[in-house]
């Protein structure tokens, strides 16, 4: 009787955090359409170079470590008019890389012990390698001919969007009253201590979920899980996009990888399939957020979706392409044996110090451009 009425509790927590979880979206939505036309000017501004928008995507889910979070962001900004769609599928493509850090700490936790060091570390980056790579593919289609956009707008086209402007929250749970009272709220706090307030709300009720779920699904169940999901391929790639959807963080159940390769209980092979699983699953969240919001909010869940199912299809389907990210984090596992210190180099220069460069140079270059307007006019013409 006790246990039933613990998962019942459980259960009803669960349901009020994924309440509060789409009152953060609304809320964000809210509190940006609330935010001045200058401070919007600035956000598109900030963001039209595509290198910085990548590179902002990556930093800021490698602080956060929830791409889950980033996307979420980037899908209230845009269904607010606060973020274009071309502007924000390169944050979410750096997102997908910014997430990846996760796997590759808790594998840098195996430095002490050499036998299970190089697998640990093989199995974390695969996660860091495959989404480098698929960046690599696709970001320059979406510069050069906006692949990602133009596909992702086509997808909205087919379905049937709602445009009143209601939130979620408004057809699930009937409160039509929770627009009006947000309103409110961002009147009463302003537009800017709101956002903060709603970024602190998503970010808290995905690790909530992400945590519950876990400890649920798999925390219990260690033992079982490594037995029935890696048996073959297809189990695999398909727990992956499962666990994943559920538990709605990659960074967890990619982690959870690493010390079943580390300790030779899982091939690097179903490891690296499992992962290009959770690349699929984790789209989900984006998608939830922009259910009944705007197209181009939808078209950016969608972008999300795409770039990891193209991801899937070039690494999972070709054989020869599926073998390069696991030959390359095999190479970094072997030289960070080696050489301790490469693993620590690789963290801080891919996921901090280039994003931090090179945001400031494409800033600076930026800034020098608005002032001397005859550079831009001189590179025009040379092009």
């Amino acid at each position: 009787m006790t246990t039933t009425k613990t998962t019942y509790g459980q259960i009803l927590i669960l349901i009020g955090i994924i309440v509060a979880f789409f009152v953060s979206i609304q809320l964000l939505g809210v509190s940006f359409s609330y935010l001045g036309k200058d401070i919007i000017s600035t956000i598109n501004l900030a963001t039209a170079n595509p290198y910085i928008g990548l590179f902002i995507g990556l930093l800021t889910t490698a602080i956060l470590q929830s791409s889950s979070t980033t996307t979420s962001l980037a899908v209230a900004a845009v269904a607010s008019g606060s973020l274009t769609l071309p502007n924000a599928i390169p944050i979410v493509m750096g997102a997908n890389i910014g997430t990846t850090l996760t796997s590759t700490i808790v594998s840098m936790s195996y430095i002490t012990k050499a036998a299970e060091f190089k697998k640990a570390l093989s199995a974390g980056v695969s996660h860091d390698i495959f989404n480098i790579l698929v960046a690599l593919i696709l970001f320059p289609l979406e510069i050069k001919y906006g692949f990602l956009t133009q596909l992702s707008q086509q997808m909205t086209s087919l379905i049937s969007v709602n445009q009143s402007g209601k939130g979620l929250t408004t057809y699930l749970f009937g409160l039509s009253f929770i627009s009006s009272l947000l309103e409110k709220l961002v009147g009463l706090i302003g537009p800017f201590v709101s956002v903060v307030l709603a970024i602190i709300l998503l970010f808290g009720t995905v690790k909530a979920i992400s945590s519950i779920l876990y400890t649920k699904m798999v925390g219990e169940t260690q033992d079982q899980f490594k037995m029935v999901v890696f048996n073959n391929t297809f189990r695999s790639f398909g727990w992956g996009i499962l666990l994943t959807s559920i538990i709605q963080s990659s960074s967890l159940t990619t982690s959870l990888i690493v010390p079943l390769v580390a300790t030779n209980k899982v091939k690097l092979k179903r490891a690296f399939q499992f992962v290009l699983g959770a690349n699929l699953g984790t789209t989900i969240t984006a998608l939830l957020a922009a259910i009944f919001k705007s197209e181009s909010a939808i078209s950016l869940a969608f972008a999300h979706f795409l770039f990891n199912a193209i991801g899937v299809l070039l690494f999972l389907a070709i054989p020869y392409l599926s073998s390069i990210p696991t030959f390359l984090a095999k190479k970094l596992g072997s030289l960070t044996l080696r050489y301790r210190i490469a693993g620590f180099a690789y963290i801080i220069i891919i996921f901090f110090l280039l994003p931090f460069t090179l945001i400031y140079f494409s800033t600076k270059k930026n800034a020098l451009t608005v002032k001397n307007p005859q550079i831009e006019l001189a590179e025009d013409k040379k092009q």
